[in-house]
This record gives structure tokens, sequence and C-alpha cells, in this order.
């Protein structure tokens, strides 16, 4: 072989290669353009949402919608389903027609006390004794009942029991360093969530009243019928 026939073959070799090399590339080009330009569904919201909102309020209140656009509009973080906002709640606005992403969400736990409170819901701090308010035994989570015992008239020794509020959520127990602090004499204190209504019984009770906390059962909780104790009731109740 001579060698101008050598020098041919090799740069016959290196154009076939750089031929090679250049489809290759089109052909990747193309396939990314195509796949950038398939369609995909996102969720979208349906309507302006302010901070605080649950995600599992967002779906089941339909506050989002979903909308095909083309894969390379898909914002970062965008949601691929609903069930990933379950346990989380907005932490800015989203608003009308805007991509829904994990980015706008943080965990409930991380906005405290704040972010379990909604619509005619309340927080109040109650301070009471160990016994009354179940310290050692309540938790964030929990719910109790607030029990009470009336006096029926001023200057009155007649006295009346029943069960004032009922199912109300525990926020933070009396074991909650953060918030519940034991004080020299002895009480400590919890957070209940309770209605804006509820808190005129509630701090009713506090003010005029003997009471306690009754914790409630975890699964399958039921209440009785409604009934006021008082002294006739308790002595007659069995007897013939």
């Amino acid at each position: 072989m001579t060698y101008r026939i050598r020098n041919l073959v090799v740069a016959i070799g290196l154009a076939l290669v750089a031929m090679l090399v250049t489809l290759l590339y089109v052909t990747n080009y193309k396939r990314s353009v195509q796949h950038s330009n398939a369609s995909v569904q996102v969720y979208v919201a349906a309507h302006d949402s302010p901070a605080g909102v649950a995600g599992a309020d967002l779906v089941k209140q339909h506050d989002l919608k979903v909308e095909t656009v083309q894969r390379r509009d898909v914002v970062p973080g965008a949601i691929s389903a609903p069930d990933q906002i379950d346990n989380l709640v907005l932490a800015t606005p989203i608003f009308a027609g805007e991509q829904v992403t994990m980015r706008r969400f943080t965990d409930v736990a991380a906005q405290g006390i704040r972010a379990q409170l909604k619509g005619t819901m309340r927080a109040v701090q109650v301070s009471g004794d160990p016994n009354q308010l179940l310290s050692g035994t309540l938790h964030a989570g929990d719910h109790v009942d607030l029990v009470a015992n009336l006096r029926l008239a001023a200057n009155s020794a007649v006295n009346a029991t029943r069960i004032v509020l009922r199912d109300l959520t525990v926020l933070t127990g009396p074991e909650d360093s953060t918030v519940a602090k034991v004080s020299p004499g002895g009480t400590t204190s919890v957070i209940l969530a309770v209605t804006d209504t509820q808190v005129q019984r509630l701090f009713f009770v506090l003010k005029n009243a003997d009471w306690t906390l009754e914790l409630r059962p975890v699964v399958d909780a039921s209440d009785s019928s409604e009934r006021i104790e008082t002294l006739d009731s308790i002595l007659k109740e069995g007897v013939r």
C-alpha cells in the first residue's frame, strides 16, 4: 500500500467516523426534542389558597385540577399525585392556574400549633394541677372531655356535675417543656383546640367550677347520652 493510498483510507475512515457521530447527535437531539414536546399531566391550583391550608384539604375540597402541558413546561418539583401532599401544609400561598409544587409545602409539625388551626378553631392554654391535666398520660394529639362540678346558685351547697365539652384535641400536652411548665405551686398547663364558641363554656368552667379532663379512647370512641348528676340523682341511682 503506497503512502497516498494509506492517507486516503485514513481520510475516508475519519469521514465515516465524523458522519456516524453527527448522525448519533442528530438522532439524540430529535429524541430529546420529541421527549420535551410530549404531553404530560400536571396539577394546578383551581383558585387562590392562602398559606396554612393543609394539603389534604386542598385535595378534599377539589382545589387542585389536572391540566395537560408539554414536558418542557413542567415546573421543577411539580407534584405527580395528590397523595404526595396529604401530610403537608402550604408554607406560602398558591394562585389560580399555578402548577402545584412540593416547594410550596412544609411538614405540618414544622408549622407548630398554628398549622393545626383553621376556620372557627382556636387554641387555649389551660392551667391546672397534674391530676386535672392527666400529667404523665396526656400527650399532643390525644382527645379529651371536660368534666365540671358546678354550684347551682351563689352561696349554695347544691352542686351538679356533667360533661361540659367533648372530644377536644390536645395540641400540647403537660409534658411538653417548650410550652407547658410546672410552676412552683405545682400547676402545669396544656393547650387545647376549641371552637370560638366552646371557649366561652370552657372559660366559664375554669373560673366557676371544679373540673378535670378525661382521656378518650384512641380507637372507636363513642359517647353515652347526656346526663346531669346531683346529690339527689346519685343517692337514688339503683334504689327502688
